[in-house]
């Protein structure tokens, strides 16, 4: 399917990021003087300007949210089950535009690292990961994620974050923008309707998949569904005002939503 639809779109929204030297030469009118080279100017007493192209091929980073909160859904398919599908379908475009794809599994850890290659028994490597990967914690740290991204690439990068965003702790909006600085960091964000809409079924035992807390739920409560919607719309508007601070882009799709036009409606907005 990823063959299919994104062959050239996803390319096109994310190459030339990163740009390489590659010879200099006269100024002619219309240059940008930006691009003068000034020691080789010096040198033969007339202006050069330094000549870039694009850095066709593109080292990808998959930061994969494997926490306990993703196993959950109401509608269509559980979370987890949507961030794999994301997951793979952006490896597969990667590897198709000859790119080198990687993965970092992460709950309030670290829980797997692949470095970035290229190749066909690479990504079925990595795909075999993502549908069998069991995460030692249910927990969340997403700052520690993007920080060991920081770290580990050396090299600047496209990593593509996908995560429900359920965390505690601090804003990350500071660790999301030394990575953005670094890298082409985007979010893309998997969630259940039930978050942001809770039916009126009566009286409900519901369990915070993280920490393991159990309590009951008056859900023909108004007033308590009022309260709901109103955290999850509160929750939402932090997360985007996070994400427009850093200079993130990012998408957020509901696990009955088709993520293949959220996807593309982000790869538009970026070549805009």
């Amino acid at each position: 399917m990823s063959q299919n639809i994104f062959a050239g779109q996803y390319h096109s929204a994310f190459k030339g990021r990163g740009m390489a030297f590659s010879e200099v030469r006269e100024y002619q009118f219309g240059d940008d003087v930006r691009d003068i080279d000034w020691n080789v100017t010096a040198r033969f007493h007339r202006p050069y300007v330094k000549v870039f192209e694009e850095e066709r091929e593109l080292t990808v980073m998959l930061l994969v949210d494997v926490s306990g909160s993703l196993d959950f859904g109401t509608k269509v398919q559980m979370k987890k089950d949507m961030v794999t599908e994301i997951a793979a379908t952006l490896a597969f475009s990667a590897i198709q535009n000859n790119d080198k794809i990687g993965v970092i599994f992460f709950s309030n850890k670290i829980e797997k690292y692949i470095p970035p290659k290229k190749g066909r028994k690479h990504i079925l490597y990595i795909i075999r990961e993502m549908l069998d990967f069991k995460a030692e914690s249910p927990r969340t740290d997403i700052k520690e994620a993007v920080e060991f991204l920081t770290r580990v690439m050396k090299r600047r990068c496209t990593a593509f974050l996908i995560s429900d965003f359920y965390y505690r702790g601090e804003s990350l909006e500071h660790t999301m923008t030394i990575c953005n600085s670094k890298h082409d960091l985007v979010a893309i964000q998997v969630y259940d309707p039930r978050a942001k809409e809770l039916p009126d079924v009566g009286l409900l035992k519901v369990r915070d998949a993280e920490t393991g807390h159990e309590m009951y739920v008056d859900t023909s409560s108004q007033q308590l569904r009022h309260a709901h919607t109103l955290y999850w719309m509160t929750r939402q508007r932090e997360l985007s005002k996070m994400f427009n601070k850093s200079n993130v882009d990012n998408v957020s799709v509901a696990t009955n939503e088709d993520y293949v036009k959220a996807l593309m409606t982000l790869f538009a907005q970026r070549r805009s």
